[in-house]
């Protein structure tokens, strides 16, 4: 079932909610520049387990609503405590994907973790996606601006070059195409915007110490977006988690060993 939730007036979220009566609810936010869909082999076998799994578009992106402002971490951790807050939901697991991850942690440090029982990271973007004198570990900082210079310019170039650098595993042709065609979904602006948020986001360092629910975090060793000490980085921030290393996996862990990802995060969820 999908629908709209009104997280602030004349800016509309898109959800796909699959198996209402599910026992058990995971929230995914999704990573730039996709959308919900990107979740579907996690719906389809999460589903049929008997879990509640529901997908959001954030701001800008898929079919949720596209405005000009709006674009923070900050802002689109609100949108994901104003549909918390719209489905009354408790007790549940939040997931975040790559820039998805990272609004994940920031809407645990600045909503205290409102409706949350445990929160599942995979390659997450955080606690810096770009390598900063501190944090040597994450992409160049011109790297990122070529990102959002050729999101202006010639954006499906630019998504055609980052689908290349997303997966490990070989993908079909038609697989490609269909993650190209989710980029494409977007609006110029959030996607740029979104990217330039990378640059001026440094307070993740600090979220991290505020989560307080069990994490599980999930992260590719052959990363090429988010490297993996970023996820060293987040075992080490946040108190208690469990790092799970994908052998065979990139930025697309989801997809390249769907079945250990839905195997792990289901056995995260029923502890």
């Amino acid at each position: 079932m999908g629908y709209y939730i009104c997280v602030e007036t004349g800016v509309n979220i898109y959800v796909e909610d699959i198996n209402r009566e599910g026992r058990r609810t995971i929230l995914f936010v999704h990573g730039w520049p996709a959308n919900h869909r990107m979740f579907e082999y996690q719906f389809a076998a999460l589903g049929r387990q008997g879990y509640r799994c529901i997908g959001l578009d954030t701001r800008g992106f898929g079919n949720s609503d596209k405005p000009a402002h709006g674009y923070s971490y900050d802002r689109m951790a609100d949108d994901i405590r104003a549909v918390v807050e719209a489905l009354q939901l408790q007790d549940i697991t939040l997931g975040g994907h790559s820039t998805g991850g990272g609004v994940a942690i920031r809407y645990m440090a600045r909503h205290n973790g409102y409706g949350v029982a445990k929160l599942a990271l995979f390659a997450a973007a955080a606690p810096s996606l770009i390598q900063r004198p501190y944090f040597p570990y994450g992409l160049q900082r011109q790297a990122v601006e070529q990102i959002i210079a050729a999101t202006h310019n010639d954006r499906p170039q630019m998504l055609r070059d980052f689908g290349n650098m997303f997966f490990f595993q070989h993908v079909t042709e038609a697989l490609a195409d269909w993650f190209f065609q989710m980029g494409l979904q977007a609006a110029n602006w959030a996607t740029a915007a979104v990217a330039e948020s990378w640059l001026d986001e440094e307070e993740l360092f600090t979220d991290l110490g505020k989560i307080n629910v069990p994490t599980l975090i999930l992260h590719g060793i052959h990363d090429r977006v988010c490297r993996f000490p970023l996820a060293e980085a987040q075992h080490q921030g946040i108190a208690g988690s469990r790092l799970v290393p994908f052998e065979e996996s990139g930025h697309g862990l989801f997809y390249d060993q769907r079945d250990k990802f839905n195997e792990e995060l289901a056995r995260f969820v029923a502890e």
